[in-house]
């Protein structure tokens, strides 16, 4: 059977310019991803299982925290701080607090792929780390539904049943905390993430959100951190923005000043033009 393929769609271009026609993607391109994803993240739910059984929970609740909750960094977050005596209400926000990032991550794939509002609620389950990272890259809307789709299903239902096996073998892996399986699930994370890190911009940002999120780990609750790492993206867009004033230069009005060499020369003609109604040419005593 011929591989399907989306036929190509048009995406916003600039403002004031013309749409931009999106390269189609095959669809079993974008299933073959949304697997591997899926596989690779879904059997991490086994760790999960046995450090959640190792901390106290039981079976059922094990297994609801995965049903309901599902996203990994929080529960993980939840039943480590659990295992560690910490307060359950402590715990339960430090995991609500890590939870917070999901729904930003709502707010672009609602525009993204513009579900029916009926399918919107069951979607919302399967917002996390790993279907936004499949969906965000796809060229086409129908190959980002199929990547959510795909994904979200995979990495569901491996979850949960990783988790439940997890969960009774615990007992026989016997003391859960030395395998250090808690970090099976942001290991996975990071390896999916790291090569999406392409340019120089991107690696800065990212080494500046783990430095901050390392720093403010043993002062602040558990899943602040996290939230405050993400302010490493303006800190460096701000950072950018005075690096390329500052190599521009500003004249004493504040304004930046006007560059030299031949773009000078160019602005020079175009005042000369605006003044006579007729071109200049300009010579290199004018760009002096």
């Amino acid at each position: 059977m011929a591989e399907q393929t989306a036929p190509p769609q048009s995406v916003a271009g600039p403002p004031g310019g013309t749409a931009i026609t999106a390269e189609a993607k095959p669809d079993a391109a974008v299933v073959r991803d949304a697997l591997g994803v899926g596989i690779a993240v879904g059997l991490s739910g086994f760790a999960f299982g046995v450090t959640s059984a190792g901390s106290g929970l039981s079976l059922l609740q094990t297994c609801a925290l995965s049903l309901l909750v599902f996203t990994g960094a929080s529960q993980f977050a939840l039943v480590g701080a659990l295992a560690a005596g910490g307060n359950p209400y402590t715990a339960a926000a430090g995991a609500f607090f890590l939870g917070v990032r999901n729904s930003f991550y709502g707010l672009r794939l609602s525009q993204l792929l513009a579900l029916p509002r009926a399918l919107r609620p069951l979607a919302a389950q399967w917002v996390i780390d790993e279907t936004t990272a499949v969906t965000l890259p796809q060229p086409t809307r129908r190959a980002a539904r199929i990547g959510f789709t795909v994904t979200g299903l995979t990495l569901y239902v491996l979850w949960n049943l990783t988790t439940l096996v997890g969960a009774l073998g615990a007992e026989a892996l016997g003391d859960t905390a030395a395998w250090g399986l808690d970090a099976a699930g942001p290991a996975v994370f990071l390896a999916l993430l790291a090569p999406m890190l392409k340019s120089t911009t991107e690696r800065v940002t990212a080494a500046l959100a783990v430095v901050l999120a390392l720093g403010l780990l043993p002062v602040l609750p558990a899943g602040v951190p996290v939230l405050l790492a993400a302010l490493a993206a303006p800190v460096v867009l701000f950072l950018m923005g005075r690096g390329k004033d500052g190599l521009m230069g500003r004249g004493k009005d504040g304004t930046p000043d006007e560059p030299a060499g031949e773009a000078g020369q160019g602005q020079e003609a175009e005042k000369a033009t605006a003044k006579t109604g007729a071109p200049r040419t300009i010579t290199q005593e004018d760009g002096r």
